[in-house]
């Protein structure tokens, strides 16, 4: 089954593609590498989830948090190549979640996008990853979520 199939076949919708918050582009791509920039948890400009997990979120609304940033990505990068398609593996992703000091489960939190990426690309989803706590996000975001795929050709 294709990526774009298995989305359909999640009941996914990918949302429009963010515009840049600033002066960069959403995606690069340099060979057969696509750099996807920074991601939050926001659906058409709307902000889903804000504040700190261990304060204002959970670790659950955060995962729901890096999977909505995921979902973001994959919208900038259908946007750069017309089809997830093109797409034959995630290479990295690093995460970061809005947390309270000392909070240590920033990777159940980033899981929400990795299980997102597995479930649309199946083994190729599968990938290299950091996932770190920070004291703040652009507009106080739970999660931001930074993508590398390869594509074909």
């Amino acid at each position: 089954m294709t990526p774009e199939a298995r989305l359909a076949a999640l009941n996914l919708t990918l949302p429009g593609s963010p515009a840049p918050a600033g002066n960069y582009v959403p995606t690069v791509r340099t060979g057969s590498l696509l750099y996807c920039a920074g991601t939050i948890s926001a659906l058409d400009g709307v902000m889903t989830h804000t504040g700190a997990v261990g304060r204002e979120q959970t670790v659950q609304t955060g995962y729901d948090s890096a999977r909505i940033c995921a979902l973001n990505a994959l919208a900038n990068i259908r946007a750069a190549i017309g089809s997830l398609d093109h797409v034959t593996r995630v290479v990295m992703v690093n995460g970061f979640v809005n947390a309270v000091p000392g909070f240590a489960d920033s990777p159940a939190v980033i899981n929400g996008a990795s299980d997102l990426l597995v479930a649309v690309f199946g083994e190729a989803g599968k990938h290299a990853r950091a996932a770190v706590a920070v004291s703040g996000l652009p507009k106080n975001s739970t999660s931001e979520v930074q993508i590398v795929v390869e594509l074909k050709g």
